[in-house]
């Protein structure tokens, strides 16, 4: 239904009425008469009118105009700087949603100003914090979402104020879930001791959710303070309760990040007196066992246990686990292993059901007899290269990366907690499409002058540009692999260069510079050599993998062929990441020669 022209201009003109609550409803209503034209058109003269008439709404007015005027873009710096200093003590706002949409709205202004965008985030810390320690419980789990949104930027920010996020008693498990995770990101060397007896004590909640998070949180403190998390680690164990499962699970995490950790996990183990029950803690524990057993006199024993009981075992990754985990001990402690790795691989040959266990174990059999020597090298296969570190920690982030969905339902979904997911500020999306078809296409019924409309020409919004890349949250190797088999190659192109011939560190720090996550490279002078890296181009994802050397692909044979999947899919975002990957690989085989 085509909306009355008349009726719209009169509504325009309304604009200009003095009584504050006219002028909102006003706006309301132009919204929604011209909701298939994309809602109202704000320029420089209404944008004006309604930045100094914002003093004279109440608080819930002030935040729904702030949130139309994410529509309307200065045209210089001059303005910018105008508008800015209307809005900044807005900043400041006892009510929580006026100051929430103002740091938005800063932070969409400010986009090429980093240092103002710093200042507005510094200058709301102080009602964001007080929004934390609100007594409105949901009101407090949006302070604590929206205070992890900075943390991604601006890790040290909050640091000081690092008391304000530990646990009251009667505080719900959702907002005490939230609190550990700020903690977290919080731990420097001045407040660690502090904040991990905070976490201790929470080890021993009645809820078993918040004991399992707390010691989880310790463990990812101890990627860095490894000694002080091994003790209330290793004093957890001696409790001999339900939280052994969860320590288990974090010293085997510890094990993969830490490897100097390694002796005095596998001490710890040692004395632990009871064996976790369920399938991922015996997992966990196996997996210890396997793959340091030498180190703990007591892996025979615990290992025939387990043994002893599998036609019991119901869960088929305990038992494959099990199967590893025997045969790796026994090539390391023979004597002790050997009749027991006997009697788990005729049970599960002569006797298993699931045909992935059986199969399993009749691949260590005839990898058995091909000789002790050829299943040590397949099954233990070379050490990792002692320069090759994990890329643990998440490194900050441009504001942009998660400015549009500050104040939106994004962050209370947790959606920015799983970098392999789609953008969950689905909602932030569509606005943001929606305000640049708003200022790029003018509605059918122009603005009247008493609007102020002829004053300038509408803003056309700005030209496309390929998007910059970010690194984001860092994906994990499994949603890389999930998301590479998934998709189809949507680019593919020789380079023209063969790889650099630099060590992987450099190779890992120099893409880090441009933006690019290393998920795995080959050796130097192995053939064929391979590498998989990501990159984050606004909201799209990009998947590469680079290749030299492969028989079995003619174009990969004289110089890196690159292979690039997406999601979603975005040429503007593969031109860009292609571009900037191809410059950063060149400069480095340019090095070389």
């Amino acid at each position: 239904m085509t909306p009355d022209p008349s009726i719209v201009n009169e509504l325009y003109a309304l604009l200009r009425d003095p009584d504050p609550v006219v002028m909102v409803n006003c706006l309301r209503a132009l919204e929604e008469i011209l909701r298939e034209e994309g809602g109202v058109v704000i320029n420089k003269p209404i944008a004006h009118h309604l930045l100094n008439r914002l003093k004279d709404l109440d608080s819930w007015a002030q935040s729904e105009v702030l949130i139309f005027l994410m529509r309307y873009r200065p045209r210089g710096d001059d303005e910018l700087f105008d508008v800015l200093s209307l809005l900044d003590e807005f900043l400041q706002s006892v009510h929580t949603p006026v100051m929430a949409a103002t740091l938005r709205l800063f932070l969409r202004l400010a986009a090429a100003h980093p240092a103002v965008r710093a200042d507005a985030l510094l200058r709301a810390r102080g009602p964001l914090l007080a929004a934390c320690g609100s007594a409105s419980r949901e009101l407090r789990f949006a302070g604590l979402c929206h205070v992890q949104q900075v943390l991604r930027s601006q890790p040290a920010l909050y640091s000081s104020h690092y008391k304000r996020f530990f646990c009251g008693y009667s505080e719900p498990g959702y907002i005490k879930l939230r609190k550990m995770e700020i903690l977290v990101e919080l731990v420097n060397d001045e407040n660690v001791v502090l904040v991990l007896e905070e976490l201790k004590s929470y080890c021993t909640d009645v809820s078993p959710e918040l004991a399992q998070a707390a010691i989880a949180a310790i463990g990812h403190i101890g990627r860095t303070y490894t000694e002080k998390c091994l003790d209330i680690l290793t004093g957890l164990l001696a409790l001999q309760q339900e939280h052994v499962t969860s320590v288990i699970r974090t010293f085997r995490d510890l094990v993969w990040f830490c490897p100097q950790s390694i002796g005095a996990v596998c001490r710890a183990v040692e004395v632990c007196g009871e064996n976790p029950q369920d399938t991922e803690g015996k997992q966990a524990l196996l997996w210890l066992l396997g793959m340091h057993g030498e180190q703990i006199s007591s892996a025979p024993y615990v290992l025939e246990g387990f043994i002893d009981g599998i036609k019991a075992e119901l869960s088929s990754a305990v038992k494959t686990e099990l199967l590893t985990a025997a045969l790796k001990l026994f090539l390391c402690r023979p004597a002790e292993t050997q009749d027991m790795l006997g009697r788990l691989l005729h049970y599960c040959i002569d006797e298993e059901s699931d045909m992935c266990v059986r199969d399993r174990a009749l691949l260590y059999y005839r990898l058995l007899q091909c000789g002790v020597d050829e299943a040590r090298k397949i099954l233990l296969g070379p050490e990792s290269d002692p320069s090759m570190t994990v890329l643990a920690g998440r490194p900050e982030e441009p504001v942009g990366c998660w400015a549009s969905g500050f104040n939106t339902l994004g962050p209370l979904a947790g959606a920015d907690t799983h970098p392999d997911a789609p953008p969950a500020d689905s909602s932030a999306q569509h606005c943001h499409s929606t305000e640049e078809e708003v200022v790029s296409k003018p509605p059918r019924q122009a603005c009247p002058e008493s609007a102020g409309a002829a004053e300038g020409p509408r803003n056309t919004g700005d030209p496309q540009e390929e998007p910059g890349l970010t690194l984001g949250p860092p994906l994990s190797h499994e949603a890389f692999e999930r998301l590479w088999v998934e998709l189809r190659v949507l680019h593919r192109q020789t380079l023209g260069f063969p790889p650099p011939a630099a060590p992987p560190e450099t190779l890992q720090a120099a893409l880090q510079l441009v933006k690019v996550q290393a998920l795995a490279f080959s050796r130097c002078e192995a053939r064929p050599w391979k590498a998989y890296v990501c990159a984050r181009a606004g909201s799209t994802l990009v998947l590469a993998e680079l290749l030299h050397g492969d028989p079995a692909v003619p174009d990969s044979q004289d110089a890196l062929l690159l292979s690039v999947k997406q999601r979603p899919e975005n040429l503007q975002a593969i031109r860009g990441f292609v571009s900037v990957l191809h410059n950063a690989l060149q400069t480095l085989s340019s090095d070389r020669t």
